[in-house]
């Protein structure tokens, strides 16, 4: 069982005193040579969160203990067609599951715990770390996937947890939720400090700042590698503080008599708790529309991490009773997702709200790469209903929760490590990461671009690449999970383009001859009523593939499919310069 220790201290190693060497004589060219004593490194295997936004995951192995920091998912992309989720792979992880220790947890978004379900079901017994607020929002996600008596243990920031030869230390950031930290890995080859997502907010809602005398002081002790969150390593200046929003906020609500909708991520806690307290400054009634959102505002609520003043939440239902300049609706649909409860008020599909020009909305969040035209697309239909939109590029509604450059400066000063390796990111944030650390002084020989699968090697020496390991990603389609597998996701994508093209025939090989004449039958390729006559070529081009492969001798079913299938989809090729999949359905039917 791991320990944990409820301190500041960063437990130092202890090291072993070895007994003075005997004096022996000088050697002769026939003294054997003695064996080098083979040196263990820590190995740096990253499964996830390198070279794209999302999914992050980073296994620390030294000899016999492995322990694993965040599980996140990624988001799919356009060609991903019916995936829902993009989770790692753990292949490495459990060809070593014997030394795994502990999953250690530094926040509460989807993309660092998105993936533990999935992860447990793989290792049950593995305890996994995290925050109060964290460890809620993961006992919700591990009900509904029905996983029993997770071994989940509750850390506060300061805390150390011993796990194998690892000492690993919690410590306080500010991000966009409440609860984040960043680990301290103390390690037999020296102190690895992982940022997570942080910025450097002096003025927080509702929380602690940074714990930056206690970065500090690992850094005058000494940290040999820094791990640091890259996602803004592009922007310069600060990070403005999350609690400058208010003023925004109360600019919105005040004098504003229609009812304000405001669209945020379900899990930025400070966010909601502002919008709140706007509303209760005005005079207003506050309902939650989204699943996810009602979600993190109960735990949330339950939990401790937001104040709701008695009597002033209401049920969506009761909204439309309340005059306009008296409702505040706060939403899940930021980033235009379909389905999303704000995507479904903007076209009118909400069984709830129906907004026209008696609404405000606000989309209190900026637009995640990739979903620029879902936003713009659920604003237009908005402009459509004569309701107002108010975006973070028009109005001082949104302020980001990772570190800008000069934060990231900090980190760096503070810390002074001696090896430095850029995290979170897509591949020109951490080029640009890591041209900031050159700029601070660390020399190019010591600084490494992390890839997915990629093993990097931490020595007393040294930190360089090594050998690879299976890494990548896996889809969840709503079902379970499965490997991602290119022809599936061509398949998709051909049948996205050209449609399906289904054959069935019956043929009897006793005689050798067709016993049931080819039926087509289309979806997605043509529309059948308008191209009657190219269907009826299709069965005409199968019925003559079937009859020539059979005056051929061939007798095999297998290759009579194989050789039908060929001959329609060449045929269908020709015609319409389309190439629809083409599922065959021939059958050895004796008549």
């Amino acid at each position: 069982m791991a320990k944990i220790k409820k301190t500041n201290e960063q437990p130092e190693s202890k090291a072993k005193k070895l007994p003075k060497k005997p004096k022996t004589k000088a050697k002769t060219k026939t003294d054997a040579k003695p064996k080098k004593e083979k040196k263990s490194k820590v190995k740096i295997i990253f499964l996830g969160g390198v070279d794209g936004i999302g999914m992050n995951c980073t296994a620390f192995e030294f000899e016999n203990d492995i322990i694993i920091v965040d599980c996140g998912v990624a988001f799919p992309e356009d060609d991903m067609l019916g995936v829902d989720l993009v989770i790692p792979v753990f292949n490495y992880l459990e060809l070593n599951a014997h030394k795994v220790r502990g999953l250690l947890i530094t926040h509460g978004h989807e993309d660092h715990i998105g993936a533990v379900p999935y992860f447990l079901k793989k290792f049950p017994t593995v305890p996994v770390f995290a925050t109060r607020l964290t460890l809620g929002i993961i006992e919700g996600k591990l009900q509904e996937h029905n996983i029993k008596n997770p071994k989940l243990q509750e850390v506060y920031a300061g805390d150390t947890v011993g796990l194998g030869v690892f000492e690993c230390e919690f410590i306080n950031v500010n991000h966009s939720m409440p609860d984040a930290c960043a680990i301290c890995i103390g390690t037999p080859c020296g102190r690895i400090l992982h940022t997570g997502d942080f910025k450097v907010d002096f003025t927080p809602v509702d929380e602690r700042p940074i714990d930056l005398p206690r970065i500090a002081e690992l850094g005058r002790k000494g940290v040999r590698l820094l791990l640091s969150d890259s996602t803004n390593a592009e922007r310069p200046g600060y990070t403005p503080s999350e609690s400058s929003l208010a003023v925004s906020f109360d600019r919105i609500f005040n004098n504003e008599s229609r009812r304000v909708v405001i669209a945020t991520f379900s899990s930025n806690v400070h966010r909601v708790q502002q919008v709140i307290n706007a509303s209760e400054k005005y005079g207003r009634k506050v309902a939650v529309s989204g699943r996810s959102m009602l979600n993190f505002v109960n735990a949330a609520t339950k939990l401790g991490y937001l104040y709701i003043p008695q009597g002033m939440m209401i049920d969506l239902n009761d909204a439309q009773k309340y005059p306009p300049e008296r409702v505040t609706i706060i939403t899940t649909g930021s980033q235009g997702e379909p389905m999303s409860a704000l995507y479904r008020m903007a076209f009118g599909e909400h069984n709830q709200v129906s907004l026209n020009s008696n609404d405000l909305v606000v989309l209190s969040s900026s637009a995640i790469p990739g979903n620029e035209k879902l936003i713009t697309k659920i604003i237009n239909e908005l402009f459509k209903r004569g309701t107002e939109v108010i975006t973070y590029s028009n109005y001082d509604v949104h302020v980001s929760g990772h570190a800008c450059r000069e934060e990231l400066k900090l980190m760096l000063s503070l810390t002074n490590p001696e090896f430095f390796m850029p995290v979170h990111g897509e591949y020109k944030h951490l080029i640009s990461h890591a041209g900031l650390a050159h700029e601070m002084g660390i020399d190019e020989s010591r600084i490494v671009i992390p890839e997915i699968g990629r093993v990097i090697e931490l020595s007393k020496k040294s930190l360089k690449p090594a050998d690879h390991v299976e890494a990548g990603a896996m889809m969840v389609d709503g079902t379970g999970a499965t490997e991602v597998n290119d022809v599936v996701l061509r398949d998709r994508k051909r049948l996205s383009e050209d449609g399906i093209i289904v054959v069935t025939a019956g043929v009897d090989l006793e005689f050798m001859c067709l016993s049931v004449y080819p039926e087509v039958i289309s979806r997605g390729f043509v529309y059948e009523k308008e191209n009657e006559e190219l269907l009826g070529r299709i069965c005409e081009s199968a019925r003559n593939s079937i009859i020539r492969n059979l005056a051929k001798g061939i007798d095999d079913i297998e290759i009579l499919r194989n050789k039908l299938r060929d001959d329609v989809a060449e045929y269908a090729r020709k015609r319409t310069k389309h190439r629809p999949m083409i599922v065959v359905n021939l059958l050895d039917i004796q008549q």
